[in-house]
């Protein structure tokens, strides 16, 4: 009897729904960390960090989530994966583990206080620049030999993926800062509108760059922009449009558009990745359906999944929704 449903689309739906909500919900907490050492005072300091204390264990659930769906699911993922990104893997888990300690450590010290304002830092940008350099080693694809990867350990270190890791590190900044906006006043906030202009001008140079570049590192992406009349194109253009909304209302000193046009951005600039790469999972050769772990074993953990993501939504909007409001360095208010 055949399947009724091709449980891998559904899948492939379920991971890349995980892996975003990832990117919008950690983005802009992992942007405060890049931006932590710039801001103006540990006064300033104090309220970015109350600006996501209620919300940044719930958003590394959506890590944890997807992470959990692709080994399931998608068991050659990890198993090419991890054998070539596991430098980059390891210096994205070491950045959020330096990053969460750091977090509560620092609202107790004293004396030690910059040592964590330092590691909340760094925790946060190597972590964000290498979930970006592990992105530009899936546009250019893996070796491979049957189903095993082939390559060297560093050979996803390459001029692209440095590239797409300091575009990551300017857009969640970019997040960051916006999210300031949003959640700031006074100092903070006239902080923030200075320098979201900035950070903007920052992605769109490499957001330029990065779409020059990539055609020459992935012959496939290449033919599925430049051969036929493509309705990828409208992505991208969604991207530039979510900037100028960006700008705009940075001008006009509105207080929630820019953070809502930041992360429209990102949704664009990520459907068009997909849009891109599809159906290929693990470029250049192997689709979702070569990956995809057996009909029966998607099914049993789907029925798991459908209880999960409701919950997880539900706690989400709910803790999103009860910390509302600006902060001070004091708390919400």
């Amino acid at each position: 009897m055949e399947p009724t449903f091709d449980l891998t689309i559904i899948w492939a739906g379920i991971i890349g729904f995980g892996l975003m909500m990832y990117v919008l919900m950690d983005g802009f907490d992992l942007g405060q960390g890049i931006l932590f050492m710039f801001a103006p005072s540990e006064a300033a300091r104090d309220q970015m960090m109350n600006s996501v204390a209620p919300v940044w264990d719930g958003n590394e659930t959506w890590l944890v989530l997807g992470g959990a769906g692709l080994l399931a699911a998608f068991p050659l993922v990890y198993s090419v994966f991890l054998p070539a990104l596991y430098i980059g893997v390891f210096l994205l888990l070491a950045g959020l583990i330096f990053r969460g300690v750091a977090f509560e450590f620092r609202f107790k010290a004293k004396t030690s206080k910059y040592l964590w304002n330092w590691s909340f830092a760094a925790g946060s940008t190597v972590a964000t620049f290498a979930q970006g350099a592990v992105v530009g080693a899936y546009i250019q694809g893996f070796e491979t030999e049957g189903f095993v990867y082939s390559g060297g350990p560093l050979d996803w270190l390459t001029p692209f993926t440095v590239i797409t890791g300091l575009g990551l590190v300017a857009g969640y900044a970019l997040l960051g800062s916006t999210w300031l906006i949003m959640k700031t006043e006074g100092e903070v906030q006239d902080w923030a509108y200075k320098l979201t202009p900035r950070l903007l001008a920052a992605l769109l140079v490499v957001f330029t760059i990065v779409c020059i570049y990539t055609p020459f590192v992935d012959p496939f992406v290449k033919s599925r922009w430049f051969d036929s009349v493509s309705l990828i194109w409208a992505l991208p253009a969604l991207a530039l449009f979510c900037a100028y909304l960006v700008m705009t209302s940075v001008k006009k000193r509105q207080d929630g558009m820019p953070f809502v046009a930041s992360m429209g951005i990102f949704l664009f600039s990520y459907l068009g990745l997909l849009a891109s790469k599809w159906p290929y999972i693990v470029p250049p050769k192997f689709t979702i359906w070569d990956a995809a772990s057996s009909y029966n074993s998607q099914l049993f953990l789907l029925l798991g999944f459908l209880f999960v993501i409701p919950i997880v939504l539900g706690y989400t909007t709910w803790t999103y929704w009860i910390f509302r409001g600006k902060v001070k360095a004091t708390g919400y208010h």
